[in-house]
């Protein structure tokens, strides 16, 4: 295997120290890629803030252009995509052909949110002392951007940080997981195709500690974390200067409320929970880890849930009919046994799963888990499912609250007072009525609260976090 290039400001390269990529499932070597060096490091920061100005003048058909290229590219290489995602990933291939999609969808709605960013009109002659005034408020970028992305979704996460900053027209610095740089270099592959300004992109494979350079560097004042908790609090805490964007995890929760009751209603429920806790072996930031049900229906609702999990096929990632593949590593799995086995030892019962195979863990339902164990408590990041009896909506929503993480939670219910209520209650970024919360359409605005961070991802409400508003001001102008 030839080494893959990585991407100086626009340009292929090739640095020092090799970096091997793994397979998560079976240890087998997929890909390699190198290091890029201090000097190279330099050379990308310095093209991007050099471009700025040019990239912030861009007019929006070129930006649209070259989004809509990638796009289109994209989905003409989506198998070769998918198939290097599975590879570096572990996802299951009929998981990573759907990231593929939601990334070619995602530099789509870029292109088409580039040609209509266009600003807002404000009439000022509301007051007497402003007549013959109207401002033009338009959004500008705040200046290059470093986006940090995490290995789970490593084609549309990566994507979720470039389409909106060359939508605005600012210059991007990417630092991809050193356990999946793979897909983000094939999208550094597309965009050098395209007619960008040299130094508008970049794409550094680097290990974890030689980010903090990266992070402290004054001429990326903008800063996009993708990534766990305590890596991005310190981030906050490192630049307090800079502006910063935030995606930090959660343990997200699913009610099922007291009208969503039927034999029809409760196997839909199990059947999605149980896909949406498991889908990318639990690595993922609205994966279902918590599931409080109404305790007259938890008895009908339970077997339902587990025959649901037990129909799901686990092994090899790269078979059409596998569900559920391996964790990104054997330690990462040995961290969901520990988890698991400590509930267990305070007092939780296995209702199905529940034995590492290496990197591998089986999707694993418990009950009668103490509300302090670290499966409730903390993020999973794996193939495990919470299931609790309550005694109401308002138990139940008072039990998702109950919790330092806050980015989306679902409500199962058929009536809308109670899915206004659990908007209104729920301390989340978002809340998913009548399913999961692993719900994400990939235009619409996507963050959290408390401990899952700041800002929002998501095309437009991502553009609005990578710009700031400028205002001008005409005078003498008859309306």
């Amino acid at each position: 295997m030839e080494p893959r290039a990585f991407y100086v400001a626009g340009r292929p390269a090739h640095g020092a120290g090799e970096l091997t990529v793994t397979h998560p499932y079976d240890g087998r070597p997929v890909g390699r890629t190198t290091l890029a060096t201090p000097e190279q490091v330099e050379a990308a920061v310095a093209a991007a803030a050099g471009v700025a100005a040019a990239a912030a003048a861009l007019p929006a058909h070129a930006r649209a252009a070259a989004l809509d290229h990638v796009s289109r590219r994209l989905a003409e290489r989506a198998d070769e995509a998918a198939a290097l995602i599975t590879a570096e990933n572990g996802k299951p291939i009929k998981w990573a052909k759907a990231e593929v999609g939601r990334a070619v969808s995602t530099f789509r709605w870029a292109a088409e949110e580039a040609r209509r960013f266009s600003g807002e009109l404000q009439r000022l002659d509301t007051d007497p002392a402003a007549t013959g005034r109207i401002a033009l408020v338009r959004r500008v970028p705040r200046g290059p951007v470093l986006g940090i992305a995490p290995f789970n979704f490593p084609l549309n996460l990566v994507a979720h940080k470039v389409a909106p900053a060359l939508a605005v027209g600012a210059p991007i610095v990417v630092k991809p997981a050193p356990a999946t740089p793979l897909s983000a270099l094939l999208l550094g592959e597309l965009l050098a195709e395209t007619a960008l300004p040299e130094g508008m992109f970049s794409v550094l494979p680097l290990p974890n500690e030689r980010a903090a350079e990266l992070v402290a560097d004054p001429r990326l004042p903008v800063v996009s974390f993708t990534g766990s908790g305590p890596v991005g609090t310190a981030i906050r805490r490192a630049v307090p200067e800079k502006h910063v964007t935030l995606e930090l995890g959660g343990n997200a929760a699913a009610v099922i409320c007291e009208d969503w009751n039927s034999d029809a209603d409760l196997t839909a429920a199990a059947h999605r929970i149980a896909t949406f806790a498991n889908y990318q072996a639990g690595q993922s930031c609205i994966a279902v880890q918590r599931v409080y049900v109404h305790e007259w229906i938890y008895d009908g609702f339970l077997p339902r849930l587990v025959a649901a999990v037990q129909e799901l096929r686990t092994g090899d990632p790269t078979s059409a009919l596998t569900d559920v593949g391996p964790l990104i590593s054997e330690d990462a799995a040995r961290r969901v046994e520990e988890w698991v086995d400590e509930a267990v030892t305070a007092g939780a019962t296995i209702e199905v799963g529940g034995r590492r195979d290496g990197a591998s863990y089986p999707p694993t339902v418990l009950s009668r888990v103490p509300s302090s164990a670290r499966v409730c408590r903390e993020e999973v990041f794996g193939p495990v499912l919470v299931v609790a009896p309550v005694t109401d909506d308002r138990a139940a929503f008072a039990a998702v609250n109950d919790s330092a993480y806050g980015l989306q939670a679902g409500v199962f219910t058929h009536r809308l007072d109670v899915a206004f209520d659990a908007a209104r209650t729920l301390e989340v970024g978002g809340v998913i009525v009548g399913d999961v919360p692993s719900y994400r359409a990939d235009q619409m605005p996507y963050g959290g609260v408390k401990g899952s961070g700041v800002g929002r991802e998501g095309l437009r409400s991502a553009m609005d976090d990578y710009t700031e508003p400028r205002v001008m001001v005409l005078t003498g102008v008859a309306l």
